[in-house]
């Protein structure tokens, strides 16, 4: 089969598309045929060799779309099913989803009934997945304000298409560090753009619910801009950091102001099979992919992710 294989950390350079061995079906594990995948960031952090646990050679990619092709429990999973896998240890434990076939465990199988195209699919389950429970987890309603803190990320889009498909009368606010890009997110559906500066924030305004994407790096400056009884949910990281440090919860959380989080690791297929659901049935709209790439293009893909004066919302490979 055709795979992309990095063989030692670096630069998107580092990809290589070539032929490798298909993998063999063992007790408990099934194959795959990779119909589509999202580019996440985490996977650009792994290929730069910041994810300590992953040994190369390795194939990328921590989730997929596509279809049953050899199975070991011909129940759940019958040949021909439509499936989608999320996290696990794809891509770091073991090879992923940069290929035209993928083995993977069984429980990190999730089968699914749609009828969604490819690329539409592809653009679901880390980013989709992960916004819904951020929304959820932020339990937001009709009377909040939110911001959106990495608005041009694919999560960031995701997050508020989801909230105005929903709850159309909530006002969103995006951040960025590009002002070129400010016009774009009012086009995707954001009603205000904000500058984020040096870090922090170029507005007085205070918001009921934040999601920062950023993550630690910038946590502290948005709690600032969180209103009293407000919340904060910190998911993403893309700020290259991945703990807190001299953080005092008494203190920065005063004003009955609370911190959550959502972990996509934790997968509930009846979250997912949702979020599908409430897509199929135009809840949540113009969810598809800003650009699609061949998987001899995954250099290509990468460069586009990582480029930030270009990158601009979800980017998936069809094989």
């Amino acid at each position: 089969m055709k795979a992309v294989v990095i063989s030692e950390a670096g630069s998107a350079q580092n990809l290589e598309y070539r032929d490798v061995p298909t993998p063999k079906v063992k007790e408990g594990w099934s194959l795959v045929k990779v119909k589509g995948f999202g580019i996440n960031h985490s996977e650009i952090f792994t290929r730069e060799g910041q994810s300590p646990s992953v040994v190369f050679p390795r194939i990328l990619g921590i989730e997929c779309v596509g279809v049953i092709e050899q199975t070991t429990d011909a129940l759940r999973l019958p040949i021909g099913q439509k499936v989608v896998s999320i996290m696990g240890e794809m891509g770091r434990a073991f090879d992923g989803s940069y290929a035209e076939y993928v083995l993977l465990p069984n429980d990190q199988i999730y089968p699914i009934e749609t009828e969604l195209e490819w690329d539409v699919l592809a653009s679901i389950p880390e980013t989709y997945y992960t916004a819904y429970g951020s929304f959820r987890s932020l339990d937001i309603t009709d009377k909040d304000e939110v911001l959106v803190r990495g608005a041009t990320s694919s999560l960031g889009i995701a997050f508020m298409k989801i909230v105005k498909g929903l709850y159309p009368s909530v006002t969103v606010t995006g951040t960025t560090r590009r002002l070129h890009k400010a016009e774009r997110l009012r086009q995707e559906g954001f009603d205000d753009v904000i500058v984020d500066q040096d870090g922090k924030l170029q507005t007085n305004k205070v918001y009921t619910k934040i999601i920062d994407l950023v993550g630690p790096k910038s946590i502290k400056n948005s709690i600032s801009h969180l209103a009293q009884y407000g919340t904060i949910c910190s998911v993403g990281q893309l700020g290259n950091e991945w703990y807190l440090n001299t953080f005092d919860p008494i203190i920065e959380l005063r004003g009955f102001k609370k911190l959550t989080s959502f972990y996509s690791g934790d997968v509930d297929i009846q979250l997912l099979n949702h979020i599908i659901r409430l897509i199929e049935k135009g809840h949540i709209s113009n969810i598809g992919p800003v650009k699609v790439f061949g998987l001899n293009q995954i250099v290509e893909a990468h460069e586009y992710v990582e480029n930030e004066q270009e990158s601009f919302g979800k980017v998936v490979v069809i094989p």
